[in-house]
């Protein structure tokens, strides 16, 4: 006859001091809400332990840590602790009550002529999942957008976790390499490879699984402070396919450079393809890809709130009102406020621009007497 093995147990829990266990007794279950677990000793209590909202706190007379902050997310603030946003314990804990999922907040642009070019050497930063980012838009126009260079080095797996974005709207366009991602209801994995692009509707659920050498993306998320969380719950693939499901009035969209149709843009002097993306965010974003056409640039300004430019491939020389021309490369970026006058010229054979615009639905005005 064999025993059964022991199972090992573990339980963390915070620290907190106070003088008189008695005063915290009724205010962490009574105010807070919370469940006493433990008290001791029972003739002179020392020592009481409270659990709720995720947190275990012991309260302990005499500790020597500070009192600190306790920070408790709620989706009702105003039925919690009777509409108090904040409150101190008896222990002097400091308590904060906060919305569990405020309202994303949209930052007004401030408008900014914008030129951010490869050879300033700009630095990469280590961020999330081992990634190297180059920030596109240092100013951020006033935080509406951040606009990111992102690239992993050597590939393989990607040591990536299922995530999501609390944002307004978000691309992924690859410019070299390769890389593999799964997607909440979008069925298997999707390769993205140079020139295809992902948008992720806010708050879908994904994971990147691995990249090819050196694979390379241009990364725009507005607003440009915006939260990521772990979803450790959800396993991908889902077992659903679902392609026309909406995330906050947005569709995933896997768009591919094999299936592009070209057609005259905006701007003379050159063709473009259309991601899609317009259609499918009901005219949050566009994103289109430009190539050098027939005919002569012309002078031309738009009305746009956000008007992202990158440099894919070629050269060009990006002329302002009032300004000497810039003489762009690959891996340049520039902005192009609203009203400002300026004029794509001089384009090399190869040249490619990814344009992003929010909104997507705009007016170009053309000069054409210039």
């Amino acid at each position: 006859m064999t025993s059964d093995p022991i199972q090992t147990q573990t339980r963390a829990e915070i620290r907190l001091p106070t003088q008189e266990l008695r005063d915290d007794i009724p205010f962490y279950t009574r105010v807070l809400g919370m469940r006493m677990d433990m008290i001791y000793p029972a003739d002179d209590p020392r020592v009481a332990v409270f659990s709720g909202h995720g947190l275990r706190l012991r309260i302990e007379k005499d500790a020597p840590e500070a009192a600190g902050t306790l920070c408790i997310l709620t989706s009702n603030p105003d039925d919690f602790a009777n509409g108090q946003r904040s409150l101190t314990a008896p222990n002097g804990t400091r308590i904060e009550i906060e919305d569990l999922n405020p309202p994303l907040v949209m930052p007004d642009t401030v408008h900014s002529f914008v030129v951010r070019r490869l050879k300033d050497q700009a630095p990469w930063i280590i961020g999330r999942a081992g990634m190297h980012y180059r920030d596109l838009v240092p100013d951020r126009l006033g935080g509406s957008i951040i606009a990111s260079h992102i690239r992993i080095p050597d590939g393989g797996p990607v040591p990536d976790m299922v995530h999501f974005h609390k944002v307004g709207f978000q691309l992924i366009f690859c410019i070299h390499g390769w890389v593999d991602v799964v997607y909440e209801d979008q069925g298997d994995k999707l390769r993205l490879t140079a020139g295809d692009c992902f948008i992720q509707p806010p708050e879908i659920r994904h994971r990147v699984l691995e990249a090819s050498d050196n694979v390379q993306v241009i990364e725009i998320g507005v607003p440009a402070e915006h939260v990521t969380e772990i979803d450790h719950q959800m396993k991908l693939p889902t077992s659903h396919f679902r392609p026309d499901r909406e995330w906050q009035g947005q569709r995933f969209v896997y768009n591919q450079a094999k299936d592009a149709e070209w057609v005259p843009f905006r701007l003379p002097g050159y063709i473009c393809r259309d991601t899609t993306i317009a259609a499918n965010t009901k005219g949050v974003a566009g994103v289109q890809v430009v190539r050098r056409g027939e005919g002569d640039p012309r002078w031309a300004s738009h009305d746009t709130d956000i008007h992202f430019t990158f440099v894919m491939n070629g050269e060009l020389t990006l002329e302002g009102q009032g300004r000497e021309p810039y003489r762009l490369e690959q891996g340049d970026a520039f902005v192009i406020p609203p009203g400002m006058q300026t004029r794509l010229s001089d384009p090399s054979p190869d040249m490619e621009l990814l344009e992003v615009t929010l909104p997507g639905t705009f007016n170009t005005m053309i000069d054409w007497d210039q």
